[in-house]
C-alpha cells in the first residue's frame, strides 16, 4: 500500500513539529513524520534512531505511531522512554545513534504535543522539516521495510555524567527545584539524591495536566511557588524546569528571579576563567549589559539569532563553549556535549554557589541595572512580518542609526536599545526595550511606536510594561 500524508500546515514549524493534539496533530501525523524521518536516515545510511517521550497524556500514543512509522523504514529504534528532553539528546550522542527524536510539548499547554529531533548529532530543522512535509505528501520515501526496536534505559548512564561535573566540594547547599509535573521528575529526584546539602523538590510526579502551574519558568508567575519556598526556608537558590527540562528558570537567595542573560553572565565568568578569550554567544534578545560584561570578563560576545537549533549549530561552527538565551536554554560545550541541558545548567550553577564567597543575590545586585520591558507580541500578517523588519531597517539606515540586522532590527541609541524582530513560528512581531532609567525607556518606546506607525502597524500596548533587570 503506498503510504501518502498530509500534514496540517501549522504544525511543521522552524525548529520543531508541534500541534494541537485531536485538532492539528493526531497518531497519523506520528506515523508520517517516523516514515519520512526513516526514510532520510536510511538514505544517508543509518540504520538507527533514539526516541523518548514527555510526561504528557498523549505522548505514550504518538511514540507508538512515531516508532511504527520508523519501523516501516526500516530502522531500529532504541526507546528510552519517558524523561528529559536533553536526556534524549544524551542518548543519541552517547550510543552513536543516526538520529533521534522526543516527543514533546515543551513548555506548551497541556493539549499541545510535538517533535524534536537530531540528525547525525546535529539539529533537524528549518528546510529539513519542510522536507518532511514535502516527501509526505509526495510519497518520496524508501520501500517498506520491517525494523526492530528494543528499550534501552540510559537515565543511570545520564545521571552518573551530571554528576561527574559536580565541581562544588562537600558544601551543603540548601536548594528548591521546581519540576512543575515536568518529565524531569523521577531523573531530578535520583540527582539531588547524590548531591550534598538539602534539597526540595516542589511537583515531583509527572503529570501531563501541570495541575500546579504552567511549564515555562521563564514567566515570573509560573515561579510563584517556587520564590516562596526559597523565602520561606532561606534557601540558597531556587531552579526550575520547563516541560521537558532543556529551559531553566533561577530564583536567587533573596527570593528574587534572574533572568537568562543575567544567569549567563554567571555561567560565563566561570568558564572564562578556564578558557580566557573564549567566544560566549547570546541571542539578540539579551540585555546589553550582558556582552558588556562577557567582554569584562575577558571573553568575546557573540550577538547572534533566537533559536535553540540555530545556536547549537553556530556553536558547532565555531567552536563555541558556552551559550545561552533569554529563554532559559543553556547551552554548554564546556565538558559536556553543546546541547540544551537544564538540569547539566543547574548542576555547573550550584558549583558556582558552592564556591561562592558571598550569595547569589549580592552578585545578581552588583550588576548594572537596566530598566526594560518584557518580550511584548502582537499579531502581524505572516506575509507582511519580515517585510516589516525590512522597511524598518531601510528607514533606520537611512537616518544614520547604528542599527544590527542579525535577527530582526536591534537599534542601539544614547539611551539604550530596542528590538523589533518577527517570530519564526509565528504569524507575531516581537518587540523589547531597555534602558538606563525610566525617562529614556519611554524615549525608546515612543521611537519603536514611531517606526510601526510609519510601517502602518500599531504599536503594542506598553502601558506599565518594564521591569528592573
Amino acid at each position: 500500500m503506498t503510504f501518502t500524508h498530509r500534514f496540517d500546515p501549522t504544525v511543521l514549524r522552524e525548529y520543531d513539529i508541534r500541534g494541537i493534539v485531536g485538532r492539528t496533530l493526531h497518531a497519523a501525523d506520528a506515523f508520517a513524520i517516523g516514515r519520512c524521518f526513516g526514510s532520510i536516515v536510511a538514505t544517508m545510511g543509518g540504520t538507527t534512531v533514539a526516541v523518548g517521550y514527555d510526561g504528557r497524556v498523549s505522548s505514550p500514543e504518538l511514540e507508538a505511531h512515531l516508532v511504527a512509522g520508523l519501523k516501516a523504514s526500516g530502522m531500529e529504534v532504541l526507546r528510552i522512554g519517558r524523561g528529559p528532553t536533553p536526556m534524549l539528546y544524551f542518548a543519541a550522542t552517547t550510543l552513536g545513534t543516526a538520529g533521534g527524536i522526543m516527543l514533546t510539548g515543551s513548555h506548551n499547554p497541556p493539549d499541545y504535543n510535538g517533535f524534536k529531533m537530531v540528525l547525525g548529532g546535529k539539529p533537524f530543522f528549518g528546510a529539513q522539516i519542510a522536507r518532511i512535509g514535502r516527501m509526505a505528501e509526495t510519497s518520496d520515501v524508501v520501500p517498506a521495510a520491517e525494523g526492530s526496536d528494543r528499550a534501552v534505559d540510559v537515565s543511570a548512564d545520564y545521571l552518573a555524567r551530571l554528576l561527574a561535573d559536580w565541581d562544588g566540594g562537600d558544601r551543603a547547599l540548601n536548594v528548591v527545584w521546581d519540576n512543575g509535573n515536568g518529565a524531569a521528575g523521577e531523573v531530578l529526584q535520583r540527582l539531588v539524591g547524590s548531591l550534598p546539602g538539602r534539597h526540595t523538590v516542589l511537583f515531583p510526579e509527572i503529570d501531563g495536566r501541570f495541575p500546579n502551574h504552567h511549564p515555562d519558568p521563564t514567566v515570573p508567575n509560573n515561579l510563584e511557588h517556587l520564590i516562596a519556598e526559597v523565602r520561606r526556608q532561606g534557601a540558597d537558590l531556587g531552579i526550575a524546569f520547563d516541560g521537558d527540562a532543556d529551559r531553566i528558570g533561577v530564583v536567587d537567595d533573596s527570593g528574587e528571579m534572574m533572568f537568562g542573560d543575567q544567569l549567563l553572565v554567571v555561567l560565563a565568568r566561570d568558564v572564562l576563567k578556564a578558557h580566557p578569550g573564549a567566544t560566549i554567544i547570546a541571542d539578540v534578545k539579551a540585555s546589553q549589559v550582558l556582552f558588556d560584561e562577557i567582554a569584562r570578563a575577558g571573553g568575546v560576545p557573540l550577538m547572534f539569532k533566537t533559536g535553540h537549533s540555530l545556536i547549537k549549530a553556530k556553536m558547532a561552527e565555531i567552536g563555541c563553549l558556552l551559550a545561552g538565551e533569554m529563554s532559559g536554554h543553556i547551552f554548554f560545550a564546556d565538558h559536556w556535549y553543546g546541547f540544551d541541558d537544564a538540569l547539566y545548567a543547574a548542576i555547573r550553577l550550584l558549583g558556582i554557589v558552592a564556591r561562592l564567597d558571598g550569595r547569589l543575590s549580592a552578585v545578581r545586585a552588583a550588576l548594572p541595572q537596566v530598566i526594560n520591558t518584557p518580550e511584548l507580541r502582537f499579531d502581524c500578517d505572516d506575509r507582511r512580518k519580515f517585510g516589516v523588519i525590512e522597511e524598518v531597517a531601510a528607514r533606520l539606515q537611512a537616518e544614520g542609526a547604528t542599527v544590527s540586522d542579525i535577527d530582526g532590527v536591534r537599534v542601539q541609541t544614547e539611551d539604550g536599545w530596542w528590538l523589533l524582530r518577527a517570530s519564526n513560528t509565528q504569524a507575531v512581531l516581537v518587540a523589547r526595550a531597555e534602558a538606563s532609567s525610566e525617562a529614556g525607556l519611554q524615549r525608546l518606546k515612543a521611537a519603536l511606536a514611531a517606526q510601526l506607525e510609519a510601517s502602518g502597524l500599531a504599536a503594542p500596548d506598553f502601558s506599565g510594561a518594564h521591569a528592573g533587570h
